[in-house]
């Protein structure tokens, strides 16, 4: 036999050895059939097997076979190291396999039954042919995500776990790691899943009752919300998983008899909305307290839960407890530095003809609140002092020594009577023996006005962003005088004599003070950040004063933003 010949069962010579006459002359078989070559890509396919795989001979030619079509009983990709087939290509040996996952063109998975075989030719490089059926019917891949829990594997189970603990400890958000729960959980193990949280002793709340739609979840959110509160004696299901007593398995004849409190009615309304047949309900346990319930519901497919299924689910909420015991701790920390923050900062002086206007926004990361404020109050002089300033740390004790020094800086400028550059001088002193501040920066100033009815501000940098004046024609001057070091480094490197600076307001004019969480990004250069402050700015110019502040807060803010910001706007009369 030459290289181009192949002979057919009779011992007959046929004409052609290429890859589309091997499988041409299969065409006659019911089953598919298919040619590989030695890397495992598709040569050719037969027309039963394009029946079989629902995909065109074009979609074949060229892919590589196990990429296209192996996939595990859930539709995801399986490793290539576990593949029978492509090693049964590379090492040019016979194989089979009595059932795997193959992918359909339209997304469905089919099981089948193959035998691979090499098929060497005089001359030719060596190809194997698969011959290959179907092991039993289609199966859609949604119906195979909505297989009861009991055909999990061990394997599969402790994956399941492990991907809880994972997804759950990555997130420091109550609602996100709601969010990824319910994720996890419908529609792989069950069509409908309902959380109850313990949001104060005897007040509970239905946080969520959700089924999947695709790839989405669809709330039903005439179930959720308040709920009655928790009986103290009752023994059905949902009361004793509230009350960390146990978890048990239910269904709508658990609810039929005579309601023995509020939330027994709840439950029923529950299983007459949803039409869940079958459900599985389990406590979700803090480190030292009960923080709600988890059900799991069936409705759409007909598998019970069971005994394995309540073993599975005290799994997953034992890991869940833990996560939203985390996420509700740093949401009550962020909370506290938050409000301690606000409290912390001054109510604003009212000023005939000037506007003034101040935000404070806190940082995403509740460790980074704490050292940014602001300050405006009227002197005995009739001037009125202004102050923007960043103590060095983000937390609490950032926090304290924030009111340390504006404390400080109060009573200094109220009793003494020079520029602000002595103020301070005798702060960044005092600060080193006084209070417990080891670095900031401030630009403290005193505006007044002159004897010819126009505003003027004169100030002293200690190491913090320059104030930004924007007059009423969006016209912008980064005042940048009168720059000298950060405070508790001067008194160290024996620097004294910080200087003043001076500038006239313009009539119509926005004079702002900032901190560095407004221009500061990851990434970017600071002057970056100056740039896009100030043409926003000067976009906003013609805003008032309280629209300006907002409006500049959201546009300005860097999306990577870490920090807090304090802002401090006044607007200078026309």
């Amino acid at each position: 036999m030459t290289a181009g010949d192949v002979a057919d069962a009779s011992g007959e010579r046929l004409p052609d050895a290429s890859p589309e006459a091997l499988v041409a002359a299969l065409d006659a078989l019911a089953a598919g059939a298919c040619l590989l070559d030695g890397s495992g890509r598709v040569l050719a396919v037969n027309t039963s097997g394009q029946e079989i795989l629902g995909r065109s001979a074009a979609e074949f030619v060229g892919q590589d076979a196990h990429e296209l079509l192996h996939r595990d009983q859930h539709g995801n990709p399986t490793p290539r190291a576990r593949c029978a087939l492509r090693k049964a290509a590379l090492a040019g040996r016979t194989a089979q396999s009595a059932g795997e996952w193959a992918r359909r063109g339209d997304g469905s998975l089919l099981l089948l039954s193959w035998l691979a075989t090499p098929c060497v030719r005089d001359g030719l490089p060596p190809v194997t042919l698969v011959v290959f059926h179907p092991y039993e019917s289609v199966r859609p891949t949604a119906e195979l995500l909505k297989e009861p829990t009991a055909s999990l594997s061990e394997l599969e189970r402790l994956a399941l776990l492990a991907e809880t603990t994972t997804t759950l400890t990555s997130t420091l958000d109550v609602d996100e790691a709601l969010n990824r729960l319910m994720a996890l959980v419908v529609p792989r193990l069950a069509d409908w899943v309902v959380i109850d949280l313990i949001r104060e002793p005897d007040e509970v709340w239905r946080a969520a009752v959700v089924r999947a739609e695709g790839d989405a979840l669809v709330h039903a959110e005439e179930l959720e919300g308040p709920m009655p509160p928790v009986p103290g004696e009752s023994p059905m299901p949902l009361s004793r998983a509230l009350r960390g007593e146990s978890s048990a398995l239910a269904g709508p004849e658990t609810y039929q008899g005579l309601p023995d409190s509020g939330i027994a009615l709840e439950q029923r309304r529950l299983f007459e909305a949803t039409g869940m047949h079958s459900a599985v309900i389990a406590p979700i346990r803090g480190l030292r307290e009960i923080l709600g319930a988890l059900t799991l519901g069936r409705s759409q497919r007909a598998e019970v839960f069971t005994a394995a299924d309540v073993a599975l689910l005290e799994d997953i909420t034992r890991r869940a407890g833990l996560a939203l015991a985390n996420a509700r701790l740093y949401q009550r920390q962020r909370k506290v530095a938050e409000t301690m923050q606000r409290h912390l900062l001054p109510q604003l002086p009212t000023v005939p003809g000037l506007g003034i206007a101040a935000r404070y926004l806190p940082a995403p990361d509740a460790s980074h609140v704490g050292g940014d404020w602001y300050d405006a109050f009227l002197l005995n002089d009739g001037a009125l002092a202004l102050a923007i300033g960043d103590v060095v740390g983000h937390d609490l004790d950032a926090a304290a020594g924030m009111a340390q020094l504006r404390n400080m800086l109060r009573a200094y400028a109220w009793a003494q009577k020079g520029p602000a550059s002595g103020i301070v001088e005798w702060l960044d002193q005092a600060s080193l023996h006084i209070a417990e501040v080891s670095m900031a920066t401030l630009v403290f100033g005193r505006m007044t006005v002159s004897d010819n009815g126009r505003w003027e501000l004169t100030w002293t940098n200690a190491g913090h962003p320059p104030p930004l004046l924007v007059t009423h024609d969006g016209v912008t001057r980064y005042l940048t005088e009168g720059h000298g070091v950060l405070l508790g480094l001067g008194a160290y490197k024996g620097r004294t004599g910080r200087t003043d600076a001076r500038a006239e307001l313009p009539p119509g004019s926005t004079l702002l003070l900032y901190t560095d969480g407004l221009i500061e990004e990851p990434g970017r250069s600071l002057d970056e950040g100056l740039e896009r402050l100030r043409r926003h700015a000067a976009a906003l110019a013609h805003r008032p004063v309280e629209s300006f502040t907002d409006e500049l807060l959201q546009r300005a803010r860097p999306p990577q933003n870490e920090d807090d910001v304090a802002l401090l706007a006044l607007r200078i009369p026309d």
